[in-house]
């Protein structure tokens, strides 16, 4: 163990020596291992800063719910758009169907968008805010948060269809301003007074937004029906099924029940194909687990080349190394070194250079990933695990490249080596 630790400070030294002594050279040499590590771990980081943004913002959707919708996430829209648009549209009646029937199911959430309408408050007023009716349970199925004091209706207010509404957070802002609480307060919606409840928290810096309610107005469906002329169906309405399941029930069995009941309802004959799609938070997955392998092996294909490029030049310093140390190596091994102490120290000092050269690459990654978090207000960061990567990389490529030359000194007669 002493003599690996004295193996080990040795190369070190001499490492470090080298590098001093043809900084230039050095520099130029190890470069090829900066880029090739910056390349690969630098888009190893990109892709999982986006992977982590991108999961946090579909486990908001729900590991356990089922999103009954006209389109099927998992397909081509492009060859099925016809035949999805063809579909007929979710009604009230088929949600209260499967409400009442569904035995696994925890919550079932009904949806429907009313379209863009001008709201009003005193002298404010802004344009295009989306309007959605929803039922009671889409407040635990949309994780709905509120600011200060805000709530969601009550089951009074829902059941009666009560003049009450939740306003996203850009239309909050635009229609009270800063120092105003809009709860309580009554805005004019082509010419209807809705009592404001609360206001939603705004979203997040999430890339992908499956709730992004900012610019909507929320009512309870029974107000809709109501107050908004809301029909059964329509070719331009939008409307939407989820569907939890109950704690400890399978997603596939909760399927089977909802297509049984969905398939009576809609009358549909045993040849019949479903006119509907049951989507789950999986096949999203699986279509990004396919995305980001593919950009991680871009990022390894394009750094491969840097870093053998890298791995020839750190192998060329070893061999001028080696060179210039032929008499002092020939020394050594007349003095008793052993031929496996003079492998190791040539090895550990091409690995040492190689990791000079991968913590420099990732000094530059994590600078540009500071960089443009700031810029761009977005989170990209230098993983303690993708930091061990480039290390490890980086050693491994110094022991392919000193390998040869470590091999070379080893084998060197002592009589010849101390001559030259």
């Amino acid at each position: 163990m002493k003599q690996f630790v004295r193996i080990l400070f040795e190369g070190a030294a001499q490492a470090w020596q080298q590098l001093m002594a043809n900084k230039l050279r050095s520099f130029l040499s190890l470069l090829g291992v900066t880029i090739g590590i910056f390349c690969i771990i630098g888009v190893k980081s990109a892709v999982n800063s986006l992977e982590d943004n991108i999961r946090g913002s579909m486990a908001k959707l729900g590991n356990d719910v089922i999103y009954i919708e006209k389109f099927s996430w998992g397909e081509d829209p492009g060859q099925n758009f016809w035949k999805w648009m063809r579909r007929p549209n979710f009604s009230f009646q088929e949600f209260e169907t499967l409400k009442d029937e569904l035995e696994l199911a925890d919550k079932v959430g009904y949806w429907q968008f009313l379209g863009a309408k001008t709201s009003k408050w005193q002298s404010s007023s802004v344009e295009n805010c989306y309007f959605l009716g929803i039922t009671e349970d889409c407040r635990d199925l949309f994780h709905l948060e509120f600011e200060g004091d805000g709530r969601f209706l009550s089951p009074v207010e829902y059941q009666t269809g009560s003049d009450v509404c939740i306003l996203g957070s850009v239309i909050g802002t635009e229609l009270f301003g800063e120092g105003i609480d809009p709860i309580g307060k009554d805005i004019s919606v082509g010419g209807r007074k809705l009592r404001v409840l609360g206001v939603l928290k705004k979203s997040g810096k999430d890339l992908l937004k499956p709730f992004n309610f900012d610019n909507c107005v929320l009512i309870g469906y029974n107000l809709a029906r109501r107050g908004f002329g809301v029909r059964a169906k329509g070719d331009f309405e939008r409307t939407s099924i989820s569907v939890k399941a109950k704690p400890g029930v399978e997603l596939d069995a909760l399927k089977d029940e909802i297509t049984g009941v969905l398939r009576g309802e809609r009358r549909l004959k045993p040849r019949e194909e479903n006119n509907f799609a049951l989507n789950t938070l999986s096949i999203i997955s699986g279509l990004f687990d396919q995305l980001f392998g593919t950009m991680n092996v871009a990022g390894i294909f394009i750094g491969g080349f840097a870093l053998l490029v890298g791995m020839f030049s750190v192998a060329n310093i070893m061999f001028v190394s080696v060179r210039e140390r032929t008499n002092i190596i020939g020394i050594k091994m007349a003095l008793g070194a052993k031929r496996w102490f003079i492998l190791l120290e040539i090895l550990i000092e091409a690995v040492l250079l190689c990791i000079f050269g991968g913590l420099f690459g990732l000094l530059l990654i994590w600078l540009v990933t500071a960089g443009i978090s700031a810029a761009i207000d977005f989170d990209i960061h230098l993983s303690m695990s993708n930091a061990f990567w480039g290390i490890f990389t980086s050693a491994a490529v110094g022991v392919a490249s000193g390998l040869i030359p470590a091999s070379q000194a080893s084998r060197m007669d002592p009589v010849e080596a101390i001559r030259k």
